[in-house]
């Protein structure tokens, strides 16, 4: 047990996580799209311009993978986290194009002690992501589990 992590009492309403910056490549998005989402405006800047996206643009999926690196590094790893049940919604806003910069946060909106398991709580987060001109391309809720610290000391 790492008595440095995040628990579950440190999740309080209203806490701000930042997430990023990043930049998204042309290389990865293709990449990404290669190999899990082949349609034409994911591989080609060509065919990008020829649809309603504009320009070479990232999978729905890619960006959902990219907002969970983001989370990755801002919090997810420093928390005392059993994973997640789910997610409420995810919302694609924009897309999300060769050479955008991302990032955004992550706010707890509600917290709830878990009746069927008293070592852990339940963190709800809100969540959005924008690209360099500020405009919204990602907005997601979900819900996470977290150890709570007092049944972990007692636990010791």
């Amino acid at each position: 047990m790492h008595a440095d992590r995040l628990h579950y009492e440190d999740f309080t309403e209203g806490r701000r996580f930042e997430l990023g910056p990043r930049t998204v490549t042309a290389e990865e998005i293709i990449e990404f799209a290669r190999e899990f989402d082949p349609q034409p405006m994911h591989l080609s800047e060509e065919a990008g311009r020829a649809s309603i996206l504009g320009g070479l643009s990232a999978s729905g999926w890619h960006t959902s993978s990219l907002f969970m690196r983001l989370m990755i590094d801002a919090y997810v790893l420093k928390a005392a986290s059993e994973g997640a049940p789910g997610i409420e919604f995810m919302q694609w806003r924009k897309p999300v194009l060769a050479g955008d910069t991302l990032s955004g946060h992550s706010v707890v909106e509600e917290t709830r002690l878990m009746r069927s398991r008293a070592h852990l709580g339940i963190v709800t987060f809100g969540h959005e992501l924008h690209n360099q001109r500020g405009e919204t391309v990602l907005k997601a809720r979900n819900a996470v589990m977290v150890r709570r610290r007092e049944t972990a000391e007692v636990q010791a």
